[in-house]
């Protein structure tokens, strides 16, 4: 049999009422029910092997005693090698063994030092708690000596952690949390409300939590996936595989009501929009702050007109969060439910504060610290916490932890016997019925939400329940996991994917899953199978020189892209009080530094690399942008390694508003100028991880008037890919030597 787990199962609930859950929601006769058992907060239950797809599917976000219940499969199940999902499935796993085997190397690396692997926070007492962010318990924790400094450590704003008491013998209940604040001497942490005051006295211990819940939803959404049967899942995953025909996409109707859609056409003027006027975009044509250029008018069109799925291809600036959100406007007024998705928060944001500047009103999922502060009001919890029933909630919880705290101080008189135990059952009722009403607040949220907003793995069941979207939407789709993105999968009936699988991939620690393919995103993998068929092109930018486009033009976009006429001719000395001066004046620079000893080196520790001679050169040449008058909030120093990146802000510590930061920090953004130190240099000639040319892609296309490369000829030119970066530079009269630097 399989074995199926839901939680969070309500306190003191029966075998009896689990069994009747399962059968009464799943169709399905009590005795082909196994065996049910308690787990901490949930349960697990044997269904039969042919129906545990069809029940999971059934059961996940449905009520269960008044409350939405997560359904998920408990196990891997009987996925084989040869399986697309039950590879994916496998892989997922030796990411997540090589997780932990970095950070126990990570803790072995810095054994003995005061601050360990920066995971942890000892010796910490409770300085404050009060409720807020959406309802929930903050807690202020810092060193029992006020004011005495908090060691550093990894955990800051938006971490998950776990915190636990440590000056007892016995064991006591953990509690996870986010933290939502951090400076010098204290840490915040926001937690649900637990159903005991906590101690006053306790002595506790923060840990940086792994994201155990984030592998757990994409191993049941493959698994679901995989078992999904007469339904919109199996018929998506049909035509995702390529075991389905892809349907032909039809020609949007001229003339479809107030805000409809014509076909596009190149021969449609300019003042014949095909689009709705919409208040985010404008007059003009361009990205900021105007309004859609042809190609973009073209992917909306055809993402609306798809039947299943559709991909937005968006090199670098050339629009692409822009057409996603014009995209999501046009589905929302076509009557359409959207969820917006991304793979991290900070993507999520940038996507979130868009639609609103767009006049939608989207929903955001997820914990309220996780949130950019300026966002807040949008998080799901800070809306539900302005409707009456939560008021009455945060009233009720309050009353609750009264009656607690009067359970545990007798002034006076002793208890009568029982009479302790009865105030807390009735301090626990009351924190339930609390829930019920916090639950009601947010379900009300979400019926009136057209847009919800949320990470790919922060779909959580028990907030959304049994809810279906018409339309979900995955913003920067290439820097995701494959197995993330079948998790919001699961709620679509259609999907359009948006990125550039000429950019950055996702990360992936492990080097084995990476090989076999967990580095591949669903969009790249669609591409491939699929090609222009599934997809449109953004071919308009916004951003770079034209001589700063060139060469990641030809090399990954086939010469398809057209810098705009407002950026094509752009330069340095063009901003106000830019000196006009051979820097500034030209777009492409390339300092060889073959031939000048500028050997990398090893960092120690960390294995690394550096180029100490590069670094200084570097350095002289934002100080001498900074001289010609370009502000330092407008340069942007790149480099693919760590260590350099280290080294680089040592030496440039003192200017202010300077950014430094390695490839994957850069990635989606954009500077007036960059320095690029491309760090490799040695007789061998090789050349590293810069082999992942997708890197130097992004590193080549964030600048918009000066695009500055520092790197070793004779070591880059091994390589095909840089041996025609270097021709180009040269063509273009970019090149010189490093001895034309010297003074």
């Amino acid at each position: 049999m399989a074995l199926i787990h839901i939680d969070p199962v309500p306190p003191r609930c029966s075998p009896g009422v689990i069994l009747s859950f399962v059968c009464t929601g799943g169709k399905l006769d009590s005795k082909h029910i196994g065996k049910i058992a308690f787990v901490g907060r949930g349960a697990t239950v044997e269904v039969p092997d042919a129906k545990a797809a069809a029940i999971v599917t059934a059961l996940d976000g449905a009520v269960l005693q008044a409350k939405p219940v997560r359904v998920r499969f408990a196990g891997k199940g009987d996925f084989t090698n040869a399986d697309h999902f039950g590879n994916l499935s496998n892989l997922l796993d030796l990411e997540a063994k090589a997780e932990q085997e970095e950070s126990r190397r990570r803790a072995q690396a810095e054994e003995g030092s005061p601050v360990g692997d920066g995971a942890t926070l000892t010796k910490l007492v409770l300085r404050d708690s009060e409720f807020g962010l959406g309802g929930r318990l903050l807690l202020t924790f810092g060193r029992k000596t006020l004011n005495e400094p908090l060691p550093p450590s990894r955990l800051g704003p938006g971490s998950p952690v776990v915190l636990n008491q440590t000056n007892v013998h016995r064991r006591m209940p953990s509690y996870r949390g986010v933290i939502y604040d951090r400076d010098a001497a204290t840490i915040g942490i926001a937690i649900d409300p637990p159903d005991d005051d906590l101690p006053d006295e306790a002595v506790w211990r923060l840990d940086l939590s792994p994201d155990e819940v984030s592998r757990l939803r994409q191993q049941d959404a493959l698994r679901r996936a995989a078992s999904a049967s007469g339904d919109r899942l199996a018929e998506l995953r049909e035509v995702l595989l390529g075991e389905e025909p892809l349907p032909p996409t039809p020609s949007p109707k001229k003339g479809g009501g107030e805000r409809g859609v014509g076909a596009p056409s190149e021969a449609t003027s300019a003042s014949e929009p095909l689009l709705s006027p919409s208040p985010f975009l404008g007059e003009g044509v361009g990205e900021r702050g105007s309004s859609l250029n042809p190609p973009q008018r073209a992917a909306v069109e055809f993402a609306l007109a798809a039947k299943d799925f559709a991909i937005i291809h968006g090199p670098p600036g050339t629009g692409k969060t822009t057409t996603v959100v014009e995209f999501i406007r046009q589905a929302v007024a076509n009557g359409d439910t959207v969820l917006a998705c991304a793979p991290s928060n900070h993507a999520v944001d940038n996507l979130l504060e868009k639609l609103l500047a767009a006049d939608e009103l989207p929903v955001r999922l997820g914990h309220p610290a996780r949130v950019m502060p300026e966002l807040r009001s949008r998080a799901i919890d800070i809306l539900a916490e302005k409707h009456p029933d939560a008021r009455q909630a945060r009233k009720v919880a309050r009353d609750a932890f009264a009656l607690f705290r009067q359970a545990d101080k007798w002034t006076r008189d002793k208890p009568q016997p029982g009479e302790k135990a009865a105030l807390r059952r009735e301090a626990r009722d009351m924190l339930g019925e609390s829930r019920k009403l916090e639950s009601l607040a947010i379900e009300r949220v979400l019926d009136e939400a057209k847009v919800v907003c949320a990470t790919l793995t922060g779909l959580d069941s028990q907030l959304l329940g049994q809810r279906r979207f018409d339309v979900v939407v995955i913003d920067e789709a290439c820097q995701s996991t494959e197995p993330a993105a079948w998790v919001p999968l699961l709620r679509a009936n259609k999907l359009i994917l948006a990125g550039d699988h000429c950019q950055l991939p996702p990360t992936i620690i492990s080097p084995e899953a990476a090989d076999r393919g967990l580095s591949i995103s669903l969009m790249e993998r669609l591409v491939a199978r699929f090609g222009p068929d599934v997809s449109r092109l953004l071919t308009v930018q916004h951003r770079m020189n034209s001589a700063i486009m060139g060469f990641s033009n030809a090399e990954f976009y086939d010469g398809n892209l057209i810098a705009h006429e407002s950026v094509a001719g752009h330069r340095l000395c063009d901003l106000p009080g830019v000196t006009a001066e051979p820097l500034t004046e030209l777009p492409v620079q390339f300092i060889d530094t073959a031939g000048a000893s500028y050997d990398e080196e090893l960092e120690e520790d960390t294995g690394s690399r550096r180029n100490v001679q590069e670094a200084a050169l570097a350095v002289k040449k934002v100080r001498a942008l900074l001289a010609a008058g370009v502000a330092a909030s407008q340069i942007g120093v790149i480099t693919p390694y760590r260590a350099q990146v280290r080294l680089l802000r040592e030496r440039l510590a003192n200017v202010d508003g300077l950014e430094i930061d390695s490839v994957d920090g850069f990635q989606g953004r954009e500077k007036e100028a960059i320095v690029v130190s491309l760090v490799r240099s040695n007789n061998e000639g090789e050349i590293g991880f810069l082999a992942d040319t997708r890197r130097t892609n992004v590193a080549l296309t964030r600048a918009r008037r000066k695009l500055l490369v520092i790197g070793d000829s004779a070591t880059l030119a091994n390589d095909p890919f840089y041996q025609r970066m270097l021709t180009y530079f040269e063509d273009i009269g970019a090149s010189s030597s490093v001895w034309e630097e010297v003074e």
